[in-house]
C-alpha cells in the first residue's frame, strides 16, 4: 500500500489538464510530459513493448508466463484531468486513520470536506482518505487507474507464481475533453477485449452509459452605446439567457439520476456583441438523445424568429455512445469481472455510467470495454478524494482478472 500510495501522490502532482482549443494530440505538452514518465516507470518495472506515439499515447505488455490458451486481456486508463475545476499545483493531502467526521483541505478558505454533504464518506472510517488541499481538484480521475495498473503489473510481475496470459495496458491522453480513443490503434493493442479503470466509487461496475455530444451555441448582437440603445441595441447576453431558459429547467445535471438525461451548460462568456454557451447533452436512451438536439434546435429558431436582426448557430458534435449492445454481444466480458470483484471479497454495484469513458468508443472500435471502480468520488472538484483501501481493492480486481481469464470466447 505504501508502494501505491507514493505512485499515486506523485502522479497526482502532474498537471495534466487538456486543451479543449487545441487540435493537437495529445492537446497540451503536459500530457506528453507524463506519458514520457510513464513511459520511463514501465520499462523500470520491466514490461515489455513499452511503446509512446506521437499522440501520446502509451501501450505495454506483460508476456504470458503460461503455456495455456488464455485471451490477451487489456486495461486502460486516461492521463488528463478535467478541466472543470483547477489543477494547477496539486499538493495532495493523506488523512489517516479518518475518524469519521470533517476533513479540513484548507484552514484559511474554510473548505471542509464533510460526511453532512457528502455521506458516502462515513463508509470509510478508520481508512486513509487522500485529498487536495481544496484548493484544486485532486486529479484521481483517473491518475488513480493509471496508479492501479500500473502496481497490478509490478505485482504480477514481482510474483511469477501467479499465472497469466499475456495483458496489454494503455493510458491515453484527453479523455476529459472527448478525445481520447481518437487516434487509439486497436489492431496495436492487439487485445481481444478490455477493461477500462475509470469508475467512482468501491465495487461500481458498468457497462452501459450515455449518448454524448458537444453543443457550441453562439450569439451576435448589436452593440450600441447603452444611452441611444432604444430600439438598436441587440445584447447577445440577454440573449443567451432567454436561450438557456428554453430548456427544460429539470432536466439539468443538479436534478437528474440514474437512467436520466440533461442538458448541461458548463461554459458561457461573451459581451454585447457576441456570447457563446458550450454545453454537453447526455441520454442514456437513443431517442431521447435525438429528441435533445431537437429541442436545442428548437430554441435557437424560437429565438431567431423573435430576434431577425441577431445571429444564432448552434454547432453539435457527437462525442460517444452507449456502450451497452456491444457488451452484451460478449456479456462473459463482464461476468468476468463479477467474478473477479466477488473473488476480492466485493459485491458488484452495477449501475450505469452517468458519462462516458474511452470504454464507450473503443467498444464501438471493436474493443469491448466495461468500467471498472477506481475507488474514488466527488470527481471534478475540490472536493474529490479518494480511500487508498479502494485502490487496494481496484488492483485485487485486476490482478483476479488477469490470473482467472482462462480461454478465449470460443
Amino acid at each position: 500500500m505504501q508502494k501505491l500510495l507514493n505512485r499515486f501522490l506523485a502522479y497526482v502532482r502532474h498537471d495534466t489538464r487538456p486543451d479543449e482549443s487545441s487540435t493537437l494530440s495529445p492537446s497540451s505538452i503536459s500530457q506528453m510530459l507524463f506519458a514520457e514518465k510513464l513511459v520511463s516507470e514501465l520499462e523500470d518495472i520491466g514490461l515489455s513493448e513499452v511503446s509512446l506515439d506521437g499522440n501520446g499515447y502509451v501501450m505495454a505488455t506483460l508476456p504470458a508466463n503460461t503455456m495455456s490458451d488464455r485471451p490477451v486481456i487489456g486495461f486502460i486508463s486516461h492521463m488528463d484531468t478535467s478541466p472543470e475545476a483547477p489543477s494547477e499545483k496539486i499538493n495532495p493531502q493523506v488523512h489517516q486513520n479518518y475518524n469519521g467526521g470533517d476533513i479540513t483541505l484548507n484552514k484559511e478558505k474554510g473548505l471542509v470536506l464533510s460526511p453532512r454533504d457528502f455521506s458516502e464518506l462515513k463508509r470509510y472510517k478508520g481508512q486513509t482518505i487522500i485529498t487536495s488541499d481544496g484548493t484544486t481538484l485532486l486529479g484521481a480521475d483517473d491518475k488513480a487507474g493509471i496508479s492501479e495498473i500500473v502496481t497490478a503489473m509490478e505485482y504480477l510481475i514481482t510474483h511469477p507464481e501467479l499465472k497469466h496470459g499475456r495483458i496489454r495496458i494503455a493510458f491515453t491522453p484527453d479523455e476529459e475533453i472527448g478525445r481520447g480513443a481518437d487516434h487509439f490503434n486497436v489492431k496495436a493493442f492487439g487485445a481481444d477485449y478490455a477493461y477500462t479503470l475509470d469508475g467512482g466509487g468501491l465495487g461500481e461496475l458498468e457497462y452501459e452509459n450515455f449518448n454524448a455530444a458537444a453543443v457550441t451555441v453562439t450569439i451576435s448582437g448589436r452593440g450600441v452605446h447603452p444611452g441611444s440603445a432604444k430600439g438598436t441595441m441587440i445584447n447577445s447576453l440577454m440573449l443567451a439567457r432567454r436561450f438557456d431558459a428554453l430548456l427544460p429547467l429539470k432536466e439539468r445535471p443538479e436534478h437528474t439520476s440514474d437512467y436520466q438525461g440533461f442538458f448541461h451548460l458548463y461554459d458561457m462568456r461573451g459581451t454585447v456583441e457576441e456570447t457563446t454557451m458550450k454545453y454537453i447533452i447526455r441520454d442514456h436512451d437513443p431517442l431521447q438523445f435525438s429528441d435533445r438536439k431537437r429541442v436545442m434546435e428548437e430554441a435557437a429558431t424560437s429565438l431567431r424568429k423573435r430576434y431577425k436582426d441577431s445571429g444564432i448557430s448552434v454547432v453539435m458534435k457527437d462525442q460517444y455512445f452507449n456502450m451497452k449492445e456491444i457488451i452484451e454481444a460478449n456479456f462473459f466480458i463482464f461476468e468476468n469481472a463479477i467474478k473477479a470483484y466477488r473473488k476480492a471479497g466485493i459485491e458488484p454495484v452495477i449501475k450505469p455510467v452517468r458519462g462516458g469513458t474511452d470504454g464507450a468508443r473503443l467498444s464501438f472500435m471493436g474493443l469491448p470495454c466495461p468500467n471498472l471502480f477506481t475507488g474514488g468520488h466527488n470527481y471534478h472538484s475540490r472536493y474529490e478524494y479518494i480511500p487508498l483501501q479502494s485502490m487496494e481493492k481496484a488492483i485485487e480486481v485486476i490482478i483476479n482478472l488477469a490470473v482467472d481469464a482462462k480461454s478465449k470466447k470460443k
